[in-house]
């Protein structure tokens, strides 16, 4: 299977403090991928510094579309990765509160197209063409995430389950050959997280979307993962499915804060 996205040594310092420590990551075109560690483990700053937010000064990020090319994405702008194909969530859900769900994604479409605000403005045939096409978009990813009958819903009158879920369509709305979620499950109920597992499923297999997730919900974690990645301070301790990483002694003391005893696993 080859590589979609691939990560070689990056390092992230602020100040004195090492938020990476020469990570290395690899995401499979096609997988779900799940990065876990404890709190304060770098994972945060880990899509930060995929998606453009933070710029590591060690180490490269390269991004290999099904166009083809190999991009670096160290030192990309957010909205330069984002139009090369790599979407995200953010662990806090950031949406406009005050616009409808339909707005929300269609600001999302209509980043990808290329109309200038002039013709918008004079209401061009291509203007138009767009507004079309952006209209269409986001209602087909709406239904898609089981948001079609909230389209006209204000995002901050929506619950929020439902503010997750349109999140994730916002981003799917870019049209992203790699999706990454911060911690979707953060804030959700048992049926919220069923519904949310089953629609990751179902973005990597009918939209045939990678996925590279940070999640601290060990159920969703095992259940829909491929692989699992470790990070705990800053650095990569375990790789591997899902079932040999719950059984690694690495892992296990970093969760628990001692040597595991007798290979148990948590």
């Amino acid at each position: 299977m080859d590589e979609i996205l691939r990560a070689s040594g990056v390092t992230l310092r602020f100040g004195g403090l090492t938020s990476l420590d020469g990570v290395d990551l690899r995401v499979r075109r096609g997988e779900i991928l799940a990065v876990i560690g404890p709190n304060g483990a770098g994972k945060t700053s880990l899509f930060n510094s995929l998606t453009g937010a933070y710029v590591p000064q060690e180490g490269s990020i390269v991004f290999c579309p099904r166009g083809g090319g190999r991009h670096e994405l160290r030192g990309r702008k957010p909205f330069r990765v984002n139009r090369l194909g790599v979407a995200r969530t953010f662990q806090n859900i950031r949406l406009f509160g005050a616009l409808t769900a339909l707005e929300n994604v269609k600001i999302a479409v209509e980043a990808r197209q290329r109309t200038d605000a002039l013709s918008i403005m004079l209401g061009l045939p291509n203007a138009r063409r767009d507004e079309a096409v952006s209209d269409r978009r986001a209602h087909e990813v709406l239904s898609f995430v089981g948001l079609e009958g909230r389209l006209n819903e204000v995002a901050s009158q929506l619950s929020y389950g439902e503010q997750r879920r349109l999140e994730i369509a916002r981003a799917l709305g870019s049209q992203p050959e790699l999706l990454l979620l911060d911690e979707p499950a953060a804030g959700t109920n048992p049926t919220e997280k069923r519904e949310l597992e089953e629609l990751i499923r179902r973005i990597n297999r009918e939209l045939d979307v990678s996925v590279l997730l940070i999640e601290h919900d060990m159920r969703l974690v095992m259940s829909v993962a491929d692989r699992v990645v470790v990070l705990n301070f800053g650095r990569k301790i375990a790789e591997g499915a899902p079932d040999e990483v719950q059984r690694d002694s690495a892992v296990i003391e970093a969760y628990l804060g001692a040597p595991a005893e007798g290979g148990a696993s948590r």
